[in-house]
């Protein structure tokens, strides 16, 4: 299948499908002499699994990171570094009864169109399922990017219509949405609670920080880093939207005003989001996302079935209401992902940034 590798130097290529034996990730480009460990992606693997709390899929999967080849006596060995997590709680019976129906929101029509056959079984390849493999090979490019000082911080920003209005990084972790101010963090989850219980879903916007990128950093014209960054967030599948920086605010801002003044110091103001022409200023690199509401919903909704005819579904299941806490570790991944391959090609020409 097509479409599943990403990346040049730091490249990685996922498999698997939600209710198949496993999911995960072959990441090629790995340099040698890399302290890896299981546990070093689990740290990761825990914030994006499943039945972390109310507001999330109460499908229970430990997530266990067991790691094939790449690694030996504790250091990666340079050679294709492979993953896997096995699916221990499947239900692909739950999806019998749709199994000729397209839902609303998901890519069944569209797989169908294009390959005349579909896993039916909670999207296959489709589902949300398959970023646990770029969780893990996130996990690797963190490491590497820690090496060159830099870290990757997302949370929500907006979820439920209800938007944060201060940002501590510290309260991240702390609340079940991720977000980054804990008394919005109360009234979303109590708005996700309510439409839940209706079997609604919300969306919402993530923020991402990245600090320590030096300048120079990304490639012109096609591969501009914000190009390969805005790749990387919209080939999630609940992503609708990207912006950096100002984003789609400079629609109604002057140049006077939109454009960053530089004095001795450096630059003043940061509405490019940290890049320049397609390459890092230095600067914090600041985008956002839109996160889509989960398709899978029980409201009744009209839809067809294969054969084209009219029918009413209602998806049962377990899913998430809300999708914003558990896409905040796939974003950071990645991004990371995005810079250790940009790092790479950068070095590659024999060029190493300076901060």
């Amino acid at each position: 299948m097509s479409g599943s590798s990403f990346g040049t130097l730091f490249r990685i290529s996922t498999f698997g499908e939600s209710h198949g034996p496993g999911v995960g990730v072959i990441v090629d480009g790995v340099p040698p002499g890399l302290p890896l460990s299981e546990e070093d992606i689990q740290l990761e693997m825990n914030r994006r699994k499943p039945g972390q709390s109310e507001v999330t899929t109460p499908r229970q999967e430990s997530d266990r990171v067991h790691i094939l080849s790449g690694v030996f006596e504790g250091l990666t060995t340079g050679t294709p570094l492979g993953i896997v997590l096995y699916n221990q709680d499947m239900r692909p019976s739950a999806y019998d009864d749709i199994r000729e129906l397209f839902r609303p929101g998901h890519a069944d029509f569209t797989y169908l169109a294009k390959y005349g056959i579909r896993d039916h079984r909670g999207s296959g390849r489709a589902s949300g399922r398959e970023t646990a493999g770029r969780v893990a090979a996130g996990a690797v490019a963190k490491k590497l990017l820690a090496q060159r000082g830099v870290s990757v911080t997302a949370y929500t920003l907006r979820a439920a219509g209800i938007s944060c209005e201060s940002f501590d990084p510290a309260v991240i972790e702390k609340n079940p949405m991720r977000a980054c101010d804990p008394a919005a963090a109360e009234k979303m989850v109590a708005r996700v609670k309510e439409l839940s219980e209706i079997g609604d879903s919300v969306g919402g916007i993530i923020e991402c920080r990245i600090q320590g990128v030096p300048a120079g950093l990304g490639e012109p014209v096609f591969d501009k880093l914000d190009a390969e960054l805005g790749h990387a967030i919209l080939s999630l599948g609940a992503v609708k939207g990207i912006e950096f920086g100002s984003g789609f605010a400079c629609a109604d801002m002057r140049g006077s005003e939109h454009n960053d003044w530089m004095d001795s110091e450096g630059f003043l103001s940061n509405n490019a989001g940290g890049v320049l022409g397609g390459i890092s200023t230095g600067q914090e690199i600041v985008f956002r996302a839109a996160v889509k509401p989960t398709s899978s919903i029980t409201v009744k909704q009209k839809t067809r079935n294969i054969r084209g005819e009219e029918r009413e579904i209602v998806t049962e299941g377990r899913h998430d209401p809300c999708i914003c806490p558990r896409i905040v570790p796939v974003m950071e991944a990645m991004a990371a992902i995005v810079l250790a391959d940009q790092f790479m090609r950068q070095e590659a020409r024999g060029r190493k940034n300076q901060a």
